[in-house]
């Protein structure tokens, strides 16, 4: 499967879910290299998400990102799957 498709899977179970705001990041000029593809506020918690296909590998930036993340007491996952989101939401 697509890395989008899972993406859009998992943006619109999160914009679902009463108590979370959910944005994703996009790339380019603009963007920030290394930041994941999913950032939101769940149930007052910062979580961050990099969406990957079963096949996918975190580059070196985006493993240091989600470093930095988790050092400053946020919460972030690379993710294959919604079920996979679900499951991480619900033990965090």
């Amino acid at each position: 499967m697509k890395e989008k498709v899972i993406t859009d899977k998992i943006i619109k179970y999160l914009k679902s879910e009463p108590e979370c705001f959910v944005f994703k990041m996009h790339g380019g000029m603009f963007g920030m290299a290394g930041i994941p593809d999913i950032i939101c506020c769940y149930k007052g918690k910062f979580v961050a998400f990099e969406v990957k296909n079963d096949k996918g590998k975190l580059s070196k930036l985006q493993e240091a990102t989600i470093k930095k993340i988790r050092n400053a007491k946020g919460l972030a996952f690379k993710v294959i799957s919604l079920d996979e989101v679900k499951e991480i939401l619900v033990k965090n």
